[in-house]
Order: structure tokens, then C-alpha cells, then sequence
């Protein structure tokens, strides 16, 4: 049949008028938040204060993407027309010559439009950032979904009373109410950290750190807490801070809290609770911590400033960041170090494994949640090209980014030229790239100069552990404007509209904007716990006042315990062969000189 005698046709049938349907949140003529065809731009602030966003929509639009077959229209044989009265509105044209009016879509009010986003939270009253859970497309940019019961979001937990459920207060976290959430993301973390479970069943009949009264200040997550139930299933007591104030998992720490575990920690944290949360942890009448696990340091300092009589009983210090090493080196160098301290970072299933692969995948995923940016295409600049740095570049170069590299090692920097990286100096490219990552442990790499002359849109983050690397505090000056885009993002406004992307405020990426991978964490996680086990049962004389490496032996017994999860099955020497090399049959298999 032919299309002009189809047309003939369907111009024959007289269709039956259809009353016009009034326009409910349920219709399927009512616009969603994400139609981005019927939604229009909101303007751009040009004020400190972001105005509040209403979606203008198009009444003329009948763009069959929001339209469904079931759609009822005011009259299928009505011709329709715009009335320049009613500023572009649509009405429609009868055949009888009557004009009816089309229904109104109102503008749409969305319920969260009068927060204030540059509002910052303040000590007290700072709002949860837990990790955000992805519910539709609608709430993409909301962050704000946790299980904390946003009731009681306003209020401080140091402001708050809480009891376990078997009458015990010694903590302080965000809200016990989260424990069943918790123990559910602990029993997942488990079955990803192998070497962990093994050692707590192979020595937990001996109890190697009985008498051990542990003190923690770690990242508190899902991973950390398989970690402190496995020390405490071999004998220690312990009581935990967190490192970070963006990085610990409420929901985890309500489950360590109704688990009977001291722990005093909140994501969101301000300064002032940080330091808090640390003393509250050291300082207990009745219990002197025996032990240190620290990550950057920050526990080892607040007890060498406030409570130096405690090392008078403490047997020794296990570190596990670059940072924290670095602090341990210096007071060693001075001669202040009094008890001994194992070096967890520089072993190598820390630096190979934590450092390299773990960041290789997380850079990636805290940069997607935060910022849903692509990264084919895009130039981006590493600072600092050693483990961390490596697995930065790699994932990047993987996804199609145009990747530059500045170190100050010359070795480190040949490597990365040999790995196909142009070495740069960063105010070099500073100019045009997307993108700045920090991972050098260093302080201020990223100063207000090349601040203030990245382009417009710039994403600016940090994947070393301390917050030293991006001068952040140049950026909190009365000209420039911050405006909270969502957990952990903000916008950081020149007076000429420039704006730079700043994520977790210049703290650790991966941890504060999203998680890490588990299996990685065990073989951290098992390093620590073997050291501490090493330090404590060590016999008195063996370890001086000084900054020690994991023995081989030890590095090696960790990855062993890793390799059953791959079906993995290591060739055994023969006498001749280990007579040749020099070796003994079970280990160390390399000299503590070898680089990997």
C-alpha cells in the first residue's frame, strides 16, 4: 500500500474525543530529573551562593523519550498551536475552530532543592560521608545514602551517650544502630583475606600476643576489622583510632563497638575530634598499651608530645606508611627513638602488593566515583613515580589517558621514561592537564602558584598518605570561593569564574572516595600482625632503638599463605639444586639486598 494511500486512510478515521488527563507526579507526561531533553541548563552562579536549581521545562516538547504508547492526549484530531500569551504554552485548535487549552506542566520542585551545597559542615555539626550506594540514575550526584539514621546526622558523637548491647560505652562512633550492617561487610572482607583467617586458626591455640594490649590507629575499615579480631583471637587487647577523618566505615565501626572493641572513630571527623579520638584511645585509667600499630605516625606523636612515660612499657612500634616511617627515621637520626620500631612499609609484600597493585586499581575507582570523568583522552600528571606512582600510571595509560611524570629520584625517573612516561617539570604541563595526582609522601608539590594557573575544570587529588602534598590551606582565602559539589568533592572558585575540582579536601584518594581492593589489604594486614608478633615475643636484646626491615622469612611466609587462593603450587628445590645456590631448601630465597 502506498504512503499516500495510507495517509487517506487514517485521515478517514474520526477518532472520539479524550478528556485531558491531569498531570500527576504518577503520569507518564511528568518529566524526570534526568530527561535531559525537556530539562533545560540551569544558569550559572555568578555569586558565592549557589542560587537554588528549578528545571524550566519545555511545554512544547513532545519528544517520544518521555511519552509511552498508553499516553493520553487532550484530542488526537486537534491541531495545536503556540499562544503568545501564554509565553510560549501550547493550545490546541478543534475542528469546529474552538480552541482548547493543553494541560500546564508546572515546574518541578524537587525536594532537596533548597540545600545550600557551598554550605561546610562545621566540627560539630558535620554530616556523615558514608560510602555513598549507587540507587538510580536520578540520585547519581547525592552521595548522602548510608545506613546512618539521618536523624541524628547533626549530632557530634562526642555529644552522644551509646551503649553496646551488652551495657558497655567504652567508644565513640557515629551509631551503634549500624553494627548488623557492619558485620555483614566484615564477613565479605573475610573471605577475601585468606592469609588472615589461616593465621588465626594455625595460632590461635598458642596465643602468641597473649598479655599484648594493642593500641591501633589505622583506616577503619571491613579489612582493619579482620585484622583486629584476629589479634584478639591470638591474645591482645585492643583499642583503635582511625588515621584518616574521611576514611572509616561507620557501619564497621559500630560492629568492632558492639563487639566489645574500644574504638573512637566517625567518618567526617573534624581536626579537633581527630586528636580527641586518639587521646581518648591512649589515655585510660587502668590500661597502658604495650604495643603501637600506627599508620603516618600521628599516634607515635601524640604519645611522645603528651604521654612519654608510656614507652617506658611499650616493646615496639610497627609502622606502615611512608610518612610514618619517615617520622620514625628522624627521631632515630636524633637519637629520641627509645623502644624499637618495625619498618612495614619498605617490606616487600607492602610495597609490591599494598602499594603497587592496590593503587593501580583503586586510583581509578576513586576518581569515577567522585567525578564520573572518562579518562580516554585525557592528560594527566603523576607526582612521583615510585610503587604508588607506578600503579597510577599504569591503570591511567591502560584507560587511554596522556599520562606526564615529575620525580626528583633519577633512578625512579628512568624507570618511568623506560615505561614509555614523558618526565616532566610540573609547571611545565601545569597549564593543560586535566588532571594532577600526588603520590611523592612529600609536602607542598602542589603550591597555590600552580594552583592558580591550572585551566578551568582541573581534578586535583592526592594518593599519598599524608595531606601535606596539595597546599590546601592556601586555598581557604577570602577571594576564592568553595562550593560542596558532593561527599568528598568540592569546587574551588576564582574570582574570574576559574574553578578547580578538589577531591577529599588533599587527603588520601582511594580511602576517603572509595574502598580498596580486600585481598590486597590481607597481605598488609597479615605483614602487620606477624610484626607485632615479632616485636612482642622477640627476646630482649635481639631489636635495639632503632627503624628495622621484616625479616625475609617473614615476607615470604606471608605470600605462601596467599598462593592456595590461586590453586597456585610453588617447585620445590632439590638438595643438589639449593646445595648449588647456596640456599636453604624453605627459605629466605633471596638475600635482603635483592630488589624485586
Amino acid at each position: 500500500m502506498s504512503v499516500q494511500v495510507l495517509a487517506a486512510k487514517m485521515a478517514e478515521v474520526e477518532l472520539k474525543d479524550v478528556p485531558g488527563k491531569e498531570l500527576t507526579p504518577e503520569s507518564p507526561l511528568t518529566p524526570k530529573a534526568d530527561d535531559k531533553g525537556i530539562v533545560e541548563n540551569e544558569p550559572k552562579a555568578t555569586s558565592a551562593t549557589t542560587p537554588t536549581m528549578e528545571p524550566i521545562v519545555k511545554t512544547g516538547d513532545t519528544s517520544p523519550g518521555f511519552l509511552t504508547p498508553n499516553t493520553k492526549m487532550p484530542q488526537a484530531s486537534a491541531m495545536k498551536r503556540t499562544d503568545p500569551q501564554q509565553n510560549g504554552g501550547e493550545a490546541f485548535v478543534n475542528r469546529d475552530g474552538t480552541v482548547a487549552e493543553a494541560p500546564r506542566l508546572k515546574k518541578i520542585q524537587f525536594a532537596d532543592q533548597k540545600q545550600e551545597f557551598n554550605k561546610r559542615p562545621t566540627k560539630i555539626g558535620r554530616r556523615s560521608l558514608s560510602r555513598s550506594i549507587s540507587q538510580s540514575s536520578t540520585d547519581s550526584y547525592g552521595s548522602a545514602a548510608s545506613y546512618t539514621d539521618s536523624s541524628d546526622d547533626e549530632t557530634s558523637p562526642r555529644d552522644k551517650q551509646q551503649k553496646n548491647s551488652k551495657g558497655n560505652g567504652d567508644f565513640c562512633i557515629k551509631n551503634i544502630k549500624q553494627a548488623d550492617f557492619g558485620r555483614r561487610e566484615i564477613e565479605i572482607a573475610e573471605q577475601e583475606m585468606p592469609a588472615l583467617m589461616a593465621l588465626r586458626k594455625r595460632a590461635q591455640g598458642e596465643k602468641p600476643l597473649a598479655g599484648a594490649k594493642v593500641v591501633g590507629c589505622t583506616h577503619i575499615t571491613a579489612q582493619t576489622a579482620v585484622l583486629m579480631e584476629t589479634l584478639t583471637a591470638l591474645g591482645a587487647q585492643c583499642r583503635w583510632a582511625a588515621c584518616n577523618i574521611y576514611s572509616t566505615q561507620n557501619e564497621v565501626a559500630a560492629a568492632l563497638a558492639e563487639g566489645g572493641f574500644s574504638v573512637f572513630a566517625w567518618k567526617g571527623e573534624s581536626e579537633d575530634d581527630f586528636w580527641w579520638c586518639i587521646d581518648r584511645c591512649v589515655n585510660l585509667e587502668g590500661w597502658q598499651p604495650n604495643m603501637i600499630l600506627d599508620d603516618g605516625g600521628d599516634l607515635t606523636h601524640w604519645i611522645y608530645k603528651k604521654y612519654p612515660n608510656m614507652f617506658k612499657k611499650i616493646k615496639g612500634i610497627v609502622e606502615e606508611s611512608v610518612t610514618g616511617v619517615h617520622r620514625l627515621y628522624q627521631l632515630s637520626k636524633a637519637g629520641k627513638l627509645c623502644v624499637p620500631a618495625m619498618n612495614v612499609n619498605d617490606s616487600v609484600t607492602k610495597q609490591k602488593f599494598d602499594n603497587l597493585y592496590c593503587c593501580r586499581e583503586s586510583i581509578l575507582d576513586g576518581l569515577k566515583r567522585t567525578t564520573d570523568v572518562m579518562f580516554g583522552g585525557k592528560q594527566v600528571v603523576v607526582c612521583g613515580y615510585g610503587e604508588v606512582g607506578k600503579g597510577c600510571c599504569a591503570a591511567l595509560k591502560a584507560m587511554g589517558s596522556i599520562v606526564y611524570v615529575t620525580e626528583i629520584d633519577p633512578i625512579c625517573a628512568l624507570q618511568a621514561c623506560m615505561d614509555g612516561f614523558r618526565l616532566v617539570k610540573l609547571n611545565e604541563v601545569i597549564r593543560q592537564v586535566d588532571i594532577v595526582i600526588t603520590c611523592t609522601g612529600n609536602k607542598n608539590v602542589v603550591v597555590r602558584e600552580y594552583l592558580d594557573r591550572m585551566k578551568n575544570g582541573c581534578i586535583v587529588c592526592n594518593m599519598g598518605h599524608s595531606n601535606t602534598e596539595i597546599d590546601v590551606a592556601s586555598l581557604r582565602t577570602p577571594e576564592l570561593t568553595w562550593e560542596r559539589v558532593r561527599s568528598q568533592v568540592d569546587h574551588v572558585i576564582w574570582p574570574d569564574g576559574k574553578r578547580i575540582v578538589l577531591l577529599a579536601e588533599g587527603r588520601l584518594l582511594n580511602l576517603s572516595c572509595s574502598t580498596v581492593p580486600t585481598f590486597v589489604l590481607s597481605i598488609t594486614a597479615t605483614t602487620q600482625a606477624l610484626a607485632l608478633i615479632e616485636l612482642y615475643n622477640a627476646p630482649e636484646g635481639r631489636y635495639k632503638q632503632d627503624v628495622y626491615l621484616l625479616p625475609k622469612k617473614m615476607d615470604e611466609y606471608v605470600a605462601s599463605l596467599h598462593l592456595p587462593t590461586f590453586d597456585a603450587h610453588l617447585t620445590e628445590l632439590s638438595d643438589e639444586q639449593a646445595k648449588y645456590l647456596g640456599l636453604n631448601k624453605n627459605g629466605p630465597f633471596k638475600p635482603n639486598y635483592y630488589r624485586y
